[in-house]
C-alpha cells in the first residue's frame, strides 16, 4: 500500500475513533505503525492532514460503487448499505470532517469541492432518469440518503440499521415518489 493511503487510512481511522481533538500526526503514525514523523512530512500542516484524510475517503469511496448495478435504487441502496457497515468508520469520519468544515473555511472548500463530485454525479443520474428538475431532485435525494446513514449510525437508528433489502425497497419508494410527484 503506497504511504500516502496508508496515512489517510490512518487518519480516517483515528476520526472515527477519536474525532476531530483526536486527530495528530503522532496519532496517524502510531495508528499506521509508522516512524515519528512520518505523517508530517507528507501533510506538514493540520489543514494539510485534514485534505490527505478527506481525499482519500473519497477515493474509497469512489471504489465502493459497483460499476453495472441492475437499477438506480438498487446502487443507492448498496452505497448506503456499505457506509452504514463495511465503510461506518469511513462514514463516522465523514462527519467529523462536516462538523468542522462549519468552523474552518479552509477545510470547507476542500469538503465542498469534493462533495461536489457526488452532487454532479447524483444530477446526471437523475437527469438520466428523466427528471424534470434534476437539480432539487439530487438534493432531495442526497438529503435522504445523508438521513438514512446519520440515524443509522448516529441517530435513533443506530441500534437496528436498515438491511440491504430494506434499502432497496427505500430507495425504490423514494425514487417512484420522486417520479409520481411530478
Amino acid at each position: 500500500m503506497e504511504r500516502v493511503a496508508l496515512l489517510g487510512d490512518a487518519a480516517i481511522e483515528v476520526l472515527a475513533e477519536h474525532g476531530m481533538r483526536g486527530l495528530t500526526h503522532r496519532a496517524v503514525d502510531t495508528a499506521a505503525a509508522v516512524p515519528a514523523g512520518s505523517t508530517s512530512y507528507y501533510a506538514r500542516t493540520r489543514e494539510a492532514l485534514l485534505e490527505l484524510a478527506l481525499t482519500r475517503m473519497a477515493e474509497l469511496d469512489t471504489g465502493d460503487l459497483p460499476e453495472a448495478p441492475d437499477s438506480v435504487a438498487k446502487l443507492t441502496a448498496g452505497f448506503l448499505h456499505a457506509a452504514i457497515t463495511t465503510g461506518r468508520t469511513r462514514t463516522l469520519a465523514r462527519y467529523e470532517f462536516a462538523l468542522e468544515a462549519t468552523r474552518r473555511p479552509a477545510l470547507r472548500e476542500i469538503y465542498d469541492r469534493i462533495g461536489a463530485r457526488y452532487r454532479t454525479q447524483l444530477k446526471a443520474t437523475m437527469v438520466a432518469l428523466g427528471s424534470s428538475d434534476p437539480e432539487r431532485h439530487a438534493r432531495l435525494m442526497m438529503a435522504w440518503c445523508e438521513g438514512v446513514m446519520f440515524d443509522s449510525l448516529a441517530g435513533t437508528g443506530a441500534a437496528d440499521p436498515p438491511s440491504l433489502a430494506e434499502l432497496e425497497r427505500s430507495s425504490e419508494e423514494v425514487l417512484r415518489g420522486i417520479a409520481l410527484a411530478e
